[in-house]
């Protein structure tokens, strides 16, 4: 363009008068193009600068927005902790828990308190100490006194005290801490009043420590020798034998004892050691959540109404027998992925008289449970069990025998065609006569004698009927 405006000025005193003004008016023509070029230039350099800064916001909006996202990932964090905390308020808790429990109601009614004891010269805390000088001489008896005393006044110790309303001291834990090496106790003594043992307060005691260790004194490993006595109790508080601390870190600050075995104890800071229980409870109720979401044994179905007839021939002791419920009927039962067994799946044949092998299906079933059951009614040995027992003949036959079965109830049930729905559970009718026999006879009678024979032609029989699936297909 400067180029086409210089040679237009080099061109104005060559022309004419009339070429002169046509040329004036094409050098303002240029002018007003490079000046709106230029405007558009501008513009779009602007809008450039525009979408680049929108594209990258700045520091103050990336803070917002990572705000933004954070209060949005904290919020559903939020909601579900209050939900696991509304759960954890029905689940049932267990023995551990109860006794916590219990024993956090008593030190919010002030009945005992666990007290962080130093030697700084104060009378209470004087007093403490020696109430904790005098457990532990009477319960630590393989312990000089003087050495109790000399480590309990030591200032480098700690300890936690029991102490009951009264004042009292009812036990206590005493560590040493180690200022050059951070992180690193020993617990000296730990013992409870004989009075007061089994009652939770070791456990509760040594949760106590930890917390007062964690919080105000940095320890996160407890090192310990235990006697042979004291090895199950530091096992149930978290210690294990395996020392993970380096060996240079705690050997020459460690006292040696003979007959003792060395045991640790991880210190996690974000243990809530003070109120396990609560913690227990949220574990047990996330727990129960994640487990309702793969399965369903939590949903609870309304019950079923057992139906019953009446037996035929009519028995002497048992008037109905329960009609067997249809699983599919069963609330629940097919949600729960259960599917009907067909005749041809079960993994056995039976074989008929002529030698043919049919499959299981109920009518077959029911024909060879008929003809096995008059065949063992027919057997010589067969007359103990043929009617129900005389309770005047055997006075205690009821009060030991507490299932009784016999033939005639076992072919009532036979004949309701609704009872025996499986080969198994007639097997087992027949299983449980003999062996309430063997039970309540000696092994002399001749009733113990008749059941093993008739037993035995039960079992033969089925050994030559039961035809596995294999074999089946091969012949």
């Amino acid at each position: 363009q400067q180029q086409q405006q210089q040679q237009a000025v080099q061109q104005l005193p060559q022309s004419g008068q009339a070429d002169q003004q046509q040329l004036a008016d094409n050098l303002q023509t240029l002018q007003q193009q490079s000046q709106s070029e230029q405007q558009q230039q501008q513009q779009q350099q602007a809008q450039h600068s525009l979408q680049q800064s929108s594209q990258q916001p700045s520091e103050q909006q990336q803070q917002q927005g990572s705000i933004v996202q954070a209060g949005q990932q904290q919020a559903p964090l939020e909601m579900q902790q209050a939900q696991l905390a509304a759960q954890a308020a029905h689940i049932p808790i267990g023995a551990y828990t109860q006794r916590e429990e219990h024993l956090m109601r008593q030190e919010a009614a002030g009945e005992i308190e666990f007290a962080y004891v130093v030697n700084d010269r104060q009378p209470q805390n004087l007093i403490r100490l020696i109430g904790l000088k005098c457990i532990f001489s009477k319960q630590l008896p393989n312990m000089p006194r003087e050495y109790i005393c000399r480590l309990l006044l030591d200032k480098r110790h700690r300890s936690c005290a029991l102490v009951a309303k009264s004042g009292s001291v009812l036990g206590g834990i005493t560590y040493r801490i180690f200022p050059n090496q951070p992180g690193l106790a020993e617990i000296a003594f730990c013992a409870v009043a004989a009075s007061q043992q089994v009652r939770g307060f070791g456990t509760r005691l040594m949760n106590q420590t930890k917390a007062y260790a964690c919080e105000r004194d940095g320890v996160t490993h407890f090192l310990t020798y235990a006697d042979n006595n004291a090895v199950g109790y530091f096992i149930k508080q978290g210690f294990t034998r395996e020392i993970t601390l380096p060996r240079d870190y705690w050997v020459g600050f460690i006292k040696d004892y003979d007959g003792g075995t060395l045991m640790e104890c991880i210190i996690h800071s974000k243990v809530p050691y003070k109120d396990l229980a609560s913690l227990f409870k949220i574990q047990k109720a996330y727990l129960d959540m994640q487990l309702r979401q793969l399965s369903n044994s939590h949903v609870v179905h309304p019950g079923i109404p057992r139906q019953h007839v009446p037996l035929q021939p009519p028995h002497a002791r048992v008037k109905d027998t329960p009609v067997p419920i249809n699983p599919a009927a069963i609330p629940g039962v097919i949600q729960a992925g259960w599917t009907e067994t067909p005749p041809s799946a079960k993994p056995y044949r039976l074989k008929v008289a002529d030698g043919e092998v049919v499959e299981p299906t109920q009518e077959h079933v029911h024909h060879y449970m008929t003809d096995l059951l008059a065949g063992i009614i027919a057997l010589p040995d067969a007359w103990p069990f043929q009617l129900p027992v005389d309770p005047t003949e055997a006075l205690d036959y009821y009060d030991i025998i507490l299932d009784p079965v016999d033939l005639s109830l076992i072919s009532a049930r036979l004949n309701s065609g609704q009872y025996y729905i499986s080969l198994e559970m007639f097997v087992a009718d027949i299983r449980k006569m003999c062996d309430n026999c063997r039970y309540y006879n000696a092994a002399t009678t001749p009733y113990y004698q008749c059941a093993n024979k008739l037993q035995a032609y039960m079992e033969q029989r089925l050994d030559k009927s039961i035809v596995p699936v294999a074999t089946s297909h091969t012949e």
